[in-house]
């Protein structure tokens, strides 16, 4: 599937700035992680699964990773993509078992990337560029910032990549930093 596809089929399905963002921000995450993995033949592959991972989750909230998987069929969108995306759902509303790195990945960033991103908002630059690990780490202890962002499923992914949660938010902080700018350059481009 390529890239432009893959927009297509995206924003067929999501209109709101928000979710948008998340995919863009999600899809050049996995590129970075994908490359820093050593997966870097696969990192077109890996920004796809990124970008469409939520596809279903603006118009069909209840049936997330369960709604997008007849969509994606219907539109011709591999099985190893539909696999890969609707497996971060894993033990929340599907039992598709993250089992490549890439899944494993998704499952533990994605969560991540959006509390980090609150993270941003509520400092001076809006920015990730000036945070640190320590920053992202004092506001995952408190329950009640950015409360959508679950904590057991972020420390579940760590877990699943045989990683400690400051690594898991170590590398996820860099992935962001090192994409912020390309991710506001797409969406004011929307």
């Amino acid at each position: 599937m390529s890239r432009e596809n893959a927009w297509a089929l995206l924003t067929q399905y999501n209109k709101d700035h928000f979710h948008l963002q998340h995919a863009l921000t999600v899809e050049a995450v996995m590129r970075w992680y994908a490359n820093e993995l050593g997966y870097g033949d696969e990192a077109d592959k890996w920004a796809i699964v990124g970008l469409l991972h939520d596809l279903d989750f603006e118009q069909y909230p209840e049936q997330h990773c369960i709604k997008q998987q007849e969509l994606m069929r219907d539109a011709g969108v591999e099985e190893e993509i539909i696999h890969a995306t609707c497996s971060h759902g894993y033990g929340i509303t599907v039992d598709i078992e993250p089992v490549h790195q890439m899944e494993k990945v998704l499952y533990a960033a994605d969560e991540l990337t959006g509390l980090i991103g609150a993270c941003a908002l509520v400092r001076p630059s809006k920015s990730v560029s000036d945070m640190e690990v320590k920053s992202v780490k004092k506001k995952y202890k408190s329950p009640a910032f950015a409360a959508g962002c679950s904590r057991e499923v972020i420390q579940r992914g760590a877990d699943m990549l045989g990683w400690e949660l400051t690594e898991l938010i170590d590398k996820t902080l860099r992935a962001m930093q090192a994409s912020e700018a390309e991710v506001q350059e797409r969406l004011q481009n929307l």
